[in-house]
């Protein structure tokens, strides 16, 4: 542990676009982030299949760590991710192949099974999860009967996987764990029942740990790689990027408050002490999943920005001119709110492909005007994205028996502002606006208190980044009817 009274740690950051290294320094009453080392991500089709490539995630992870470690004193290292996708070690802790990326195929009708076989509510009873076609248990269930999963020691959740090449160490880490469907969010631990019931080798399920434990110093080779010390620490944080960035909302503690993390997906949702299991809950599709110190990210996962990427995407292969997202933002800014809203949580969306012309066929099966430029469909993207928060925030509220009166927005959406206006407005609530790098904040928070930092609370550690991170505010305006654009959308509910 240092004694030192200033920390600088890293903070590796993955997401499903992009990966970020970066350097936090703390001390008293001060809070500094600056990111030192960035790279592209992304999905990797071959032989039909989409898979990440994770060992070029490792290698620009030591790569971003190195270059740290160059330019000063290392105290500890912490890694988040997206949740759910995992690697496989063999027996002699070797990976069985790439680990696929959660919006591969192979998963399409396996939940339907599953739940069948098992029962949506014993299902959610346990696990407390929204139905998601991806689930790591519908991607395990998949994987029966192959050679990866017969010849598997044990399963690791992408940030335990880097992790583990770091130190030598296994483990899974609380707060990813809980995405999986294979975790008791009531008692903390795997369901092992659950796991025996639907086929699947249990005893692949490694070791838990909390946010705040040390999983291991570095291994003599890392070490040697980085240019550091084997004592230095990887710690694990709130390993999920969701539940590192609800640690680094600028909030004041209460039950008045909700948030939305933004980027690729949004999660949207509520902090509580307890999961919310009951039949209302299960039947509005929510999710429990863990936070750090034990609380639950009580919360919807929103397909997020993934749709307005993926769109960006299809006109640049085009080659449209003015596509670009500052020139969409600045030509939709002032167009009428909700001409045409779509249900932006059909699963059509999920998958990599032609999203305009989704968001047209959307347009079309539900009577709604048509986008046909992507002026019209970007305008169409964050109109139903607001629309979406607003639903699922009034829903998060009712379940859970909150009063909301401010909604924080963090991660990257928090800079689009024409989105955080779009929010205020839907849901009637103020909205302030980042810190757009919250998870790297959250990941620097939990490691610095594990490290000897006086952070002994969620409360402090917010306060710390309230007093270092100012968020923008936006105020609802008056003028679009929301509620008729919601009677316009198709009700979904869950299995």
């Amino acid at each position: 542990m240092s004694t030192r009274p200033h920390l600088r740690v890293a903070a590796v950051d993955l997401g499903a676009t992009s990966g970020r290294v970066m350097v936090g320094r703390v001390g008293p009453g001060s809070l500094h982030l600056d990111e030192l080392h960035r790279f592209p991500n992304g999905g990797v089709r071959a032989h039909g299949s989409l898979f990440w490539d994770v060992l070029g995630i490792h290698r620009e992870v030591v790569a971003g760590l190195r270059e740290i470690a160059g330019t000063g004193p290392l105290d500890g290292i912490g890694i988040d991710s997206w949740a759910i996708d995992y690697g496989l070690l063999d027996r002699d802790g070797h990976l069985l192949g790439n680990p696929y990326s959660h919006r591969d195929r192979r998963t399409d009708g396996v939940a339907a099974r599953v739940l069948e076989e098992v029962g949506a509510a014993r299902m959610f009873a346990t696990t407390g999860l929204q139905q998601l076609p991806f689930t790591t248990v519908y991607q395990l269930v998949a994987a029966r009967g192959t050679a990866a999963l017969e010849s598997a020691e044990t399963l690791l959740l992408l940030p335990d996987l880097l992790g583990y090449w770091l130190t030598g160490q296994v483990g899974a880490e609380r707060t990813n764990a809980s995405t999986t469907g294979l975790y008791d969010v009531t008692s903390r631990e795997w369901a092992v029942d659950l796991a025996k019931q639907v086929g699947l080798p249990w005893g692949v399920l490694p070791p838990l740990r909390d946010p705040g434990d040390v999983i291991g110093p570095l291994l003599p080779d890392v070490a040697e790689q980085l240019g550091v010390a084997t004592s230095v620490p990887v710690v694990a944080v709130g390993s999920h990027d969701t539940a590192s960035a609800v640690v680094g909302i600028p909030s004041v503690d209460d039950d008045t408050v909700a948030y939305i993390s933004s980027g690729t997906w949004s999660l949207v949702g509520l902090e509580l002490e307890k999961p919310v299991l009951s039949e209302e809950a299960r039947a509005a599709d929510f999710t429990n999943e863990g936070g750090v110190d034990s609380t639950v990210r009580f919360l919807k996962n929103v397909m997020g920005l993934w749709v307005l990427s993926e769109a960006l995407r299809t006109w640049a292969d085009r080659r449209i001119a003015g596509t670009d997202l500052a020139s969409l933002l600045a030509a939709v800014a002032d167009a009428p709110a909700l001409r045409t809203v779509v249900d932006i949580d059909d699963p059509r969306l999920l998958p990599p492909g032609d999203m305009p012309g989704r968001i047209q066929q959307l347009a079309h099966e539900a009577g709604e005007p048509i986008p046909r430029t992507p002026q019209d469909v970007t305008r169409t993207i964050l109109d139903s994205l607001a629309l979406a928060y607003r639903r699922h925030l009034r829903t998060a509220a009712e379940l859970a028996g909150r009063d909301l009166t401010v909604v924080h927005v963090v991660g990257g959406g928090s800079q689009n502002t024409l989105l955080c206006q779009l929010t205020a407005d839907a849901t009637g609530l103020p909205v302030l606006a980042g810190p757009t790098e919250a998870a790297a904040l959250g990941n620097v928070l939990v490691q610095a208190r594990a490290l000897g930092a006086d952070l002994p609370d969620l409360a402090a550690m917010r306060a710390l980044v309230r007093s270092t991170h100012e968020p923008r505010r936006y105020d609802p305006r008056p003028g679009a009817d929301w509620d008729a654009a919601e009677s316009r959308l198709p009700t979904r509910r869950a299995h």
